[in-house]
């Protein structure tokens, strides 16, 4: 009972709740009826027609969430999921392509490619840092436009489809494609990033490498003092998360329509919607995958809701600014702070 009550008044049922309560302000000023909207919302989400297209979202904003959230949990911020999306994404369909091994073994040796080559980009950046003294928030984010770069070259010139207009790669061969649910769009790529999410949970509950993240993200000094090695842990946490951003990427072209196709990774903004997922969840496991969830809902019921309504779906991504304003707020000025200033 304690943990619930404690739940229903942490910071984050505030902000999202003072979320929905805005976003009901603004759809009266606009005239529109919220119950009817945020009906349209949930029917058009987690109905029978949505779901899939909710869980489809979800396996690339989970991923990208996990991705953040593993460094942020030691007060590390990687703002270039992008670049190794795309990385990871352009590694698979180039070993998709290219391999001349069986269909399951090209899937799998594809994932592998996604994964190193995000991981290898993302150490980069904790390299930079390391050795050089560039923070990680900046050559994360700097180093993310030229893979950006690379990867739209190479889906225009080299690697272009022959007779396309679009800048495509050519389709995957003919079995080279992750198992679907029946006739939907969910992939397999979803129970992976479940299993990335409850080995995140797992290790960050259970292992003393978790312990150490946990501490450094609480006070770096102090973990540093208690012989934490910096420097060593970076690499590995930004390693780490470069991986899970590439085998994102790798399952996207993996996935329908099975081709490396410049911008359709990126455009749907999965890393800053899995950044703010990390930040509202604090990094933690189990909050990362409930935040992700709701983020993915509102995604994709922000179509339905301006199909049915006529409401911008636009509205979905204020009310995630208006969760984070609060959630930040809420940081900003804690209750114990203020109780000291009435006190004085």
């Amino acid at each position: 009972m304690n943990r619930i009550a404690g739940a229903l008044r942490s910071p984050v049922t505030f902000s999202v709740l003072a979320g929905v309560v805005i976003g009901a302000l603004f759809l009266v000023g606009t005239g529109a009826d919220p119950f009817t909207a945020y009906g349209a919302v949930l029917s058009g989400s987690l109905g029978a027609d949505g779901i899939g297209s909710t869980l489809t979202t979800v396996t690339s904003v989970l991923g990208l969430a996990l991705a953040l959230a593993i460094p942020l949990r030691a007060g590390l911020i990687n703002l270039g999921g992008d670049g190794q999306l795309v990385l990871g994404g352009m590694a698979a369909a180039v070993t998709g392509l290219y391999t001349p091994l069986p269909a399951p073994l090209t899937v799998l040796l594809a994932l592998l490619a996604g994964m190193a080559a995000g991981a290898g980009y993302a150490a980069l950046a904790a390299l930079c840092e390391n050795h050089f003294g560039v923070p990680l928030l900046v050559s994360s984010l700097l180093l993310s436009y030229p893979a950006s770069s690379l990867a739209s070259y190479l889906a225009r010139y080299p690697l272009k489809e022959p007779g396309s207009s679009l800048p495509q790669t050519r389709q995957l061969p003919d079995g080279v494609a992750l198992p679907a649910f029946g006739s939907s769009t969910v992939t397999v790529g979803l129970l992976l990033v479940v299993l990335a999410a409850a080995t995140y949970w797992f290790t960050d509950r259970r292992t003393a490498i978790g312990y150490e993240i946990r501490m450094t993200g609480l006070n770096s000094r102090f973990a540093a003092y208690a012989g934490v090695e910096r420097r060593g842990l970076t690499l590995r946490l930004m390693a780490t998360s470069g991986a899970l951003a590439g085998l994102v990427g790798a399952i996207g072209v993996l996935s329908f329509p099975y081709r490396f196709l410049d911008g359709a990774l990126t455009a749907p903004g999965y890393t800053w919607t899995g950044l703010t997922a990390a930040l509202l969840a604090g990094a933690a496991p189990l909050g990362t995958v409930l935040a992700s969830f709701f983020f993915a809902v509102l995604q994709v019921g922000g179509l339905s809701m301006e199909r049915t309504t006529e409401v911008p779906r636009e509205l979905t991504q204020v009310l995630q600014a208006i969760v984070i304003v609060f959630l930040a707020a809420r940081l900003r000025f804690p209750r114990g702070r203020l109780r000291k200033k009435a006190a004085v």
